[in-house]
């Protein structure tokens, strides 16, 4: 019986980050842009979702919590303004900190006027949520914009580096909801590979070739578990599955700042340069 040595395990691990490095330089200048877009579009799709929606959305409010037409009006108001006009900024990079903030306050929000908080599944993806805008203000900071150069110390930007630590915390959180309890073999190898990324992104080990591979094996669950297109705009599922897939695609557009940014100064990634 033949088992894979450490040695070849070392070797087919450097040869993996090899290949991630290949791929980050000839994508440095389209990925943040990429990461960007990604990361706001369930903004996007939700904004939009409270125009086309406008009448549903303010009886939803109305009769949820026992409010007034102004008060459901000025709900959906809210929600549209503070999330269409937050990401034109982001997208054009002016303000990004005060935009940011502006979706932070929308999330919670929304967790309140929806009772997100009494549901943990949506309430750890909210989270991510968080944990991806806070990496995309660390991107907007002037020390994170060379997306390739050395890891800067803790002692010199600690903030960032924190920063860091905090979002990459909050958005491997989110692959706890899509973990599988039926206990079959492809679900078992799943968890276990999917647990290990997760782990070394949260940690800051091998972070950028664990990051890549989670964007790659997230998009293609998205794709396969919410293809909403193929059901009908009027059901129920429709909706729910639009929902899910722009929201998995903001925490993609996570991981792309996690690749494009590395894990700063907080991370094992970073004590080893030191060792």
């Amino acid at each position: 019986m033949n088992f894979v040595t450490p040695k070849k395990r070392q070797e087919w691990l450097g040869q993996a980050e090899d290949y991630a490095d290949i791929f980050l330089q000839k994508t440095k200048y389209i990925l943040p842009h990429l990461a960007r877009l990604c990361l706001i579009s369930t903004f996007i799709e939700d904004g939009i979702r409270m125009w086309m929606q406008w009448g549903q959305q303010r009886e939803y409010i109305m009769s949820s919590w026992n409010v007034g037409w102004f008060i459901g009006t000025l709900f959906v108001i809210t929600n549209l303004v503070g999330q269409l006009a937050p990401c034109g900024m982001i997208l054009a990079r002016k303000k990004t900190d005060i935009a940011c903030g502006i979706l932070v306050f929308i999330i919670a929000l929304q967790s309140l006027a929806y009772r997100i908080i009494w549901e943990p599944r949506f309430l750890l993806r909210s989270c991510s949520l968080v944990g991806g805008l806070i990496l995309l203000m660390v991107e907007n900071r002037k020390e994170a914009r060379s997306l390739f150069a050395g890891v800067p110390t803790m002692q010199n930007n600690a903030p960032k580096n924190y920063m860091q630590l905090a979002g990459r915390i909050l958005l491997v959180i989110m692959f706890l909801t899509i973990v599988r309890y039926d206990f079959t073999i492809v679900s078992t190898i799943q968890n276990i590979i999917g647990g290990i990324c997760i782990l070394f992104v949260a940690i800051g080990f091998k972070t950028k070739l664990s990051a890549l591979f989670l964007v790659i094996f997230l998009s293609m669950a998205n794709v396969y578990a919410n293809c909403f297109w193929n059901v009908h705009e009027h059901r129920a599922l429709h909706d729910f599955l639009k929902y899910d897939f722009f929201q998995t695609m903001s925490v993609i557009g996570g991981l792309l700042f996690v690749v494009a940014l590395g894990p700063g100064g907080v991370s094992v990634d970073a004590r080893k340069k030191e060792w």
